[in-house]
């Protein structure tokens, strides 16, 4: 007699099973993803904010570095070097004057530093540093030396390490005997230990300063023993040896996996390397699992009660249930269970519910959270001023004022002032191709000032003048084609810039006389106009690419091939949009370095 119901009792704990076992599946599926999520989030967070806080550090070492330059370069620093030392009250009081300066330039920076003129011929010194003696070897060994080196001096009973840099006059000089004069400025390690400490603050990791062969710069309160083994295992794989600026690496060390995230500094050569244990990273996603395993757990419990004793209300909800997990594994998160009031099932239809409503919410956050960061790339690109460039028109203005030559100077400094006023200008994304012809004509007549054998004719049709384009679209590839073809070529350059429109389809084409691309090199570019950007990669002509497309369509781009005139010809082809995408025209690459072409 109790056959037939424990039949049908095995039979409804089956489709229970068939019914959990899907939603396991697809938990650990999603569970996997997220962890996967977030190691890339809290991986790219991490290399940011050392990116970040490495280039507050260059930016002071890159300052520190103009000192000896500037000082070398002052006209009064340069009379006392060239004049002889006849031990008189004139040369005391001049080498007063020069430690004045030298202590003012060297309160001008926020690091601690010292400035120290040699003067071998004299065997004497001028520094910053009271205590600072003459040392002949000491000069000697730094006389043919130009970058940044790190050394460890005797401070007291101690001894320090710090950073020194020098140039010698004349510049050709490789010898004590050649040189008339050694510039030297020098920091000590603290400096970085500080900025080390402001890392930290900001996060659970523990950041040093490491290059290989040298012992590690760390924080005021390091854990000196999991630094030590992490610089053994980066010594076994040195990023010196595979040549990598930037990376991340999994290191195993005391049975624990660290993610360890690495930055180099462009001025000094070292990295900065932050590391913080896996399993920290992926303690909420690991408790949140184990809450779900649990509530399984729960669920198949409290499923077999209600079959033994529901067996004939279990058909219809079942049903359900799998309909909704078909739907959900379709891709439609929305989908949600209406429970019935005292019914048995509402607990797991609650259950489903909250769990499908967790999965939409995390995947609409990363989908969000992309929007979010590409609009703010964008942004950036678009907002970025190329400070090398704001350098060179700034220091040409300085130099033609000098000469006397009042009508460059206007001419450079009113296209600077228009050059700048449109890219930084971030109210409107669309305007019409007369003006940014017009950013491009100013960008032009700065390069042909700086250069002077810069040439450029600029043929569009009147009809084009109006069309509505996003901003900044033309100027990088202009810039490309003077950056990566023309400036380093001898002779005079040339830049043609013409426009055609036929039955609503508009191209811009950009052609130079530089040295150009082999067919190789432009298939590789072509093939790398279609991936997403890297740090690797160049902005300028991968921004324009791609904001093309997102505005006008797929159909839409950049087209490359070689020119008549030698060098490249890149052509911006798009027709009319049935759609301005949101935040189409948005961004741009307003005058960020265009690494594209090698």
């Amino acid at each position: 007699m109790m056959t037939g119901p424990f039949t049908i009792f095995r039979k409804a704990l089956a489709a229970i099973i068939v019914l959990l076992v899907p939603i396991l599946f697809l938990y650990s599926y999603s569970y996997k993803v997220s962890v996967e999520v977030v190691k890339s989030q809290i991986q790219s967070s991490s290399l940011n904010q050392l990116s970040f806080f490495l280039s507050q550090f260059d930016s002071n070492v890159e300052q520190l570095s103009l000192f000896p330059v500037i000082l070398s370069s002052d006209p009064y620093v340069r009379a006392f070097v060239e004049r002889r030392d006849d031990g008189g009250f004139d040369t005391i009081k001049e080498q007063s004057k020069v430690f004045e300066k030298l202590s003012l330039q060297s309160v001008s920076s926020p690091w601690t530093n010292e400035l120290t003129v040699y003067l071998p011929k004299d065997r004497k010194v001028v520094s910053s540093n009271i205590f600072k003696t003459y040392d002949q070897t000491y000069v000697a060994e730094h006389v043919p030396i130009a970058q940044w080196t790190y050394e460890k001096i005797s401070v007291g009973s101690s001894i320090a390490g710090h950073f020194a840099r020098q140039i010698a006059v004349p510049i050709k000089a490789v010898t004590v005997e050649q040189t008339q004069a050694l510039f030297q400025v020098a920091f000590p390690i603290d400096n970085i230990t500080r900025m080390l400490d402001k890392v930290k603050a900001g996060g659970e990791g523990d950041p040093f300063f490491y290059k290989t062969g040298y012992d590690p710069v760390v924080s005021s309160h390091p854990d000196s023993r999991k630094i030590g083994l992490l610089v053994e295992a980066l010594n076994a794989d040195s990023p010196d040896a595979a040549k990598q600026t930037i990376g991340h690496r999994v290191v195993r060390i005391e049975d624990r996996d660290y993610s360890v995230n690495y930055v180099q500094s462009a001025q000094l050569g070292w990295y900065l390397v932050d590391y913080l244990p896996v399993e920290t990273i992926l303690r909420p996603i690991t408790t949140s699992g184990t809450l779900f395993y649990v509530t399984f757990a729960l669920l198949l419990i409290m499923g077999v009660a209600a079959a033994l004793l529901l067996y004939r209300y279990v058909r219809n909800p079942i049903q359900r249930l799998m309909h909704a997990v078909q739907r959900m594994h379709k891709g439609d998160l929305s989908v949600r269970l209406q429970s019935r009031a005292n019914n048995e099932f509402d607990f797991l239809f609650q259950r489903f519910n909250r769990m499908a409503e967790r999965i939409q919410e995390l995947v609409e956050d990363v989908y969000e959270e992309k929007i979010r960061a590409r609009e703010a790339t964008l942004k950036q690109l678009q907002a970025q001023i190329n400070p090398h460039f704001l350098y060179n028109s700034l220091f040409f203005i300085i130099n033609t004022a000098k000469m006397g030559d009042k009508e460059s100077v206007v001419t450079m400094a009113q296209s600077l002032a228009e050059y700048y006023r449109y890219t930084t200008r971030l109210e409107e994304q669309s305007v019409p191709l007369r003006e940014e012809l017009g950013l491009v004509q100013h960008y032009l007549n700065i390069q042909n000032l700086r250069m002077q054998r810069l040439y450029y004719e600029i043929d569009v049709p009147d009809e084009m003048l109006e069309l509505k384009i996003p901003r900044l679209m033309l100027q990088p590839i202009v810039e490309n084609a003077i950056v990566h073809g023309i400036e380093h070529q001898p002779g005079e350059c040339l830049i043609f810039i013409s426009g055609t429109s036929e039955n609503g389809k508009y191209r811009l084409v950009v052609e130079d006389n530089g040295r150009g691309m082999t067919e190789e090199e432009m298939k590789k570019l072509r093939r790398k106009l279609a991936l997403p950007m890297d740090r690797h990669m160049g902005t300028g002509v991968w921004n324009v690419h791609q904001r093309l497309q997102y505005a006008y369509g797929t159909e839409a781009g950049l087209l490359l091939e070689a020119s008549p005139l030698g060098g490249m010809r890149i052509t911006l082809a798009w027709q009319e949009a049935e759609r301005p995408g949101p935040g189409a025209i948005e961004g741009g690459d307003a005058d960020g370095e265009t690494a594209d072409r090698g």
